[in-house]
């Protein structure tokens, strides 16, 4: 996300910082891409070519499936080419060297190996930009990438819009408003089409600038972001990521909880844990064995045996699907704490489903 607010030449446009934040919060939301915030960098005020350009590269290198990459602040151009310029904070009209060239980022996304990209360059004209604009085809044509979706907030021959008074730019105040409320009568997830589609036809009928849009290879029709329209309302919903990412993310939280144990900061550590068991991601339940375990082993240490017993017992039910050596453990500790509450009873079932296990594992060998 690249955002130009502060000029010292041109026009201020306070409503980019906004754009940019909210943004890449929305994208950050679990009910919209659910994009880890070290996936999602804010670039705001770039005073410098290699400021503004270093992170596309940087991230690009890293992205295999998608590479987003959004700009907005003052669009220019140079008074002797037709080229489009991203405006800097030092930038002047008329002197695209003071700019970033848009071929410059063209060649960053090209640089990625990233399967799809997508651009949105939501660029607010004015004066001699807006009158050149219109001699040499439209933003999107120009902006073009190789295998890359283009999406722009105006044709070649109008201002993006920044309404004076509104909390974002007209354009991606509009895309954020599909981003948190979805479309009706559309599927469960949006592609950049379908969200182009929308965006024109919002903003046509406020009468404001309409966007435009190129793309290759047909990218625009592949699922971006979650329908928030067709969110159900009862079911929990989680970031769009595959169970291997899952299974990562699993294995990385309790080594971090681990280490945070470690170091006695046992206030930082469970509510990493929690966090990993509130995903319920159910082709990781068993595996998840281990990170109640260590939860339990937490709660234990702070004084917190009633959590710690609800929290193996939930571990307990896993296990009827699931048993192994830490099936074995779960049972131990949680008959050893019902017994310490004076839960006899329930601790003598826990082992005997244990030993019932046992039998039925030495018999199947």
């Amino acid at each position: 996300m690249i955002g130009t607010a502060d000029y010292r030449h041109l026009p201020q446009l306070p409503a980019v910082e906004h754009n940019t934040a909210d943004l890449a919060q929305a994208l950050r939301d679990a009910t919209v891409l659910g994009l880890p915030a070290v996936r999602c960098h804010v670039v705001q005020d770039p005073t410098t070519v290699p400021e503004l350009l270093d992170p596309v590269y940087e991230l690009g290198e890293k992205a295999e499936d998608t590479l987003l990459v959004y700009y907005c602040g003052h669009g220019l151009r140079d008074s002797d080419s037709t080229d489009l310029y991203l405006a800097l904070t030092g930038s002047r009209e008329g002197a695209g060297y003071t700019a970033t060239g848009y071929q410059h980022l063209r060649a960053a996304l090209r640089a990625s190996p990233a399967r799809r990209k997508i651009v949105i360059i939501d660029c607010c004209f004015s004066g001699r930009a807006t009158r050149t604009l219109g001699a040499t085809g439209d933003l999107a044509a120009q902006a073009v990438v190789d295998g890359a979706y283009v999406l722009t907030a105006s044709p070649r021959d109008h201002a993006a819009l920044a309404p004076e008074g509104e909390r974002h730019t007209a354009f991606t105040g509009e895309l954020l408003h599909l981003l948190r409320n979805g479309v009706r009568d559309a599927p469960e997830t949006l592609d950049p089409e379908t969200l182009f589609r929308e965006l024109q036809s919002r903003l046509v009928a406020k009468n404001r600038p309409r966007p435009q849009r190129s793309q290759e290879n047909d990218v625009g029709t592949q699922p971006l972001v979650r329908n928030r329209a067709r969110a159900s309302l009862t079911a929990a919903a989680g970031p769009v990521v595959d169970v291997e990412v899952q299974t990562a993310m699993m294995a990385t939280g309790l080594r971090l909880a681990r280490m945070l144990r470690s170091l006695g900061r046992y206030r930082d550590a469970l509510p990493v844990l929690r966090m990993i068991l509130q995903a319920r991601v159910p082709e990781l339940e068993g595996d998840s064995v281990d990170v109640h375990l260590e939860l339990a082993e937490l709660l234990i240490e702070t004084g917190q045996d009633t959590e710690a017993i609800e929290t193996l017992e939930s571990a307990f039910q896993l296990t009827h699907k699931r048993f192994g050596p830490e099936a074995l453990t779960v049972c131990r500790r949680l008959a050893e704490l019902l017994q310490s509450a004076g839960n006899h009873r329930q601790a003598c079932d826990v082992l005997r489903h244990a030993l019932d296990k046992l039998v039925d594992d030495g018999r199947r060998h």
